[in-house]
């Protein structure tokens, strides 16, 4: 990695890129390959790799010990837990559920599958969650649900959230899917509302290569979720309710039991990747680290700047292009807000203008390459690159 002298050495106008092959945002963790094979074996030995077999119950009842909470159903996705959970709770058609415009697509789009209407509600500027004073206004007669979300790992405002819910009659879930490992007051993310789904992507702080879990405490709940994970079947030849197949396979629970056994590694790796990005940036005008709460017991999983364009000298997006050119696949999180993107157009005809916070968020965020693998040499050229780009802002958005 050779770090850029000059204007021209910048990949956009022609030198050669800083990196050879992409530094993308999250990079899979890896747990030691033995480890994994030996929870795989067990399944292969057994010739049981899917249908609740014996590691995917392990895996489950790991995660409730974790969680404290009495029931974690495991799926093969988070998208496919959430929409479960949806199926399950039998809401009406034509219900409104309100979430913030502010996080990923796929819970807006299963609402509108399951002939649900999406009520977008802004963020709070602190901590980029759904404001709980926002969500008490948009609450109507028709209101069957609020879905907040955990943003970087970041709880919500969960005591408000509880007691809105409480005082409604509302049913809450929690989007938990960045918030494995948190912590909110003295207990863990996964014991709040009525249920909250993690996301096991593998671009996660933990992963099984691709999964998704419910953690909840009501016992009638996980027993209908249990059914609908399994085409709705009871027994060999009774089926209940019309489910999915939304199952784990035992490989996807052999690597989730694998990098469990590893996750306090994870986060201290990740965590110095963090503090690395912090010192590397410090100072740089217009460019702010967003610092995670250590009371919360934050994963450190995500790194995320807010750019002020002003300060800086060029915008967000500029600067991205420049990023993507010298292989530094950096992302504008969650841009550009689910009430933007064109399946949701029309149920938002106004949400620039009530989602203030949101707007502010979508124009300025970026993502940047960081986890438990990334090499720590490549965040320190990042970090040089990024200190070069703001020391030339003012060339380089000239010709760009």
């Amino acid at each position: 990695m050779t770090p850029k002298r000059r204007v021209d050495n910048l990949a956009l106008f022609g030198g050669e890129r800083l990196f050879s092959e992409p530094r993308h945002v999250n990079k899979p963790n890896s747990p030691p390959r033995e480890l994994f094979d030996r929870y795989l074996d067990t399944a292969w030995s057994a010739a049981w790799f899917s249908n609740d077999g014996p590691l995917l119950r392990r895996f489950e009842a790991r995660l409730c010990e974790q969680f404290d909470v009495r029931h974690c159903i495991v799926t093969c996705n988070a998208t496919a837990a959430l929409d479960i959970v949806l199926q399950a709770l039998r809401l009406p058609p034509g219900g409104e559920v309100i979430l913030p415009s502010y996080t990923f697509v796929s819970t807006a789009n299963l609402l509108r599958l399951a002939g649900l209407k999406p009520v977008f509600c802004d963020i709070a500027a602190d901590s980029m969650n759904a404001d709980p004073e926002q969500c008490a206004r948009l609450i109507s007669s028709d209101t069957v649900a609020i879905i907040p979300t955990h943003v970087w790992g970041v709880p919500c405002d969960i005591d408000a959230l509880e007691a809105l819910s409480d005082q409604s009659g509302v049913p809450l879930l929690f989007d938990a899917a960045h918030a494995y490992g948190a912590v909110h007051g003295t207990r863990r993310i996964g014991g709040f509302g009525l249920a909250e789904i993690f996301s096991l992507h593998a671009t996660k702080a933990l992963h099984a290569f691709e999964g998704g879990i419910i953690a909840t405490d009501d016992d009638a709940l996980a027993d209908d979720l249990r059914l609908r994970r399994n085409f709705g079947f009871s027994g060999n030849d009774q089926v209940d309710l019309p489910g999915v197949n939304a199952k784990m396979s035992e490989a996807h629970a052999a690597m989730g039991l694998a990098n469990l056994d590893v996750f306090a590694r994870t986060i201290a790796a990740s965590r110095l990747c963090h503090e690395t990005y912090e010192q590397g940036l410090r100072g740089i005008p217009g460019l702010v680290l967003r610092m995670p709460d250590p009371a919360s017991q934050p994963n450190y999983h995500y790194v995320v700047a807010e750019l002020d364009a002003q300060q800086f000298g060029m915008d967000r997006d500029t600067l991205t292009r420049l990023l993507f050119a010298e292989n530094i696949w950096a992302r504008r999180y969650f841009y550009p807000g689910v009430h933007r993107m064109t399946p949701h157009l029309p149920l938002a005809p106004q949400a620039p203008v009530s989602l203030p916070q949101t707007e502010r968020a979508c124009n300025r965020v970026l993502v940047l390459p960081a986890g438990a693998a990334i090499d720590l040499d490549d965040v320190r050229a990042i970090c040089t690159l990024l200190r070069f780009i703001s020391e030339n802002a003012a060339v380089i958005a000239g010709r760009s």
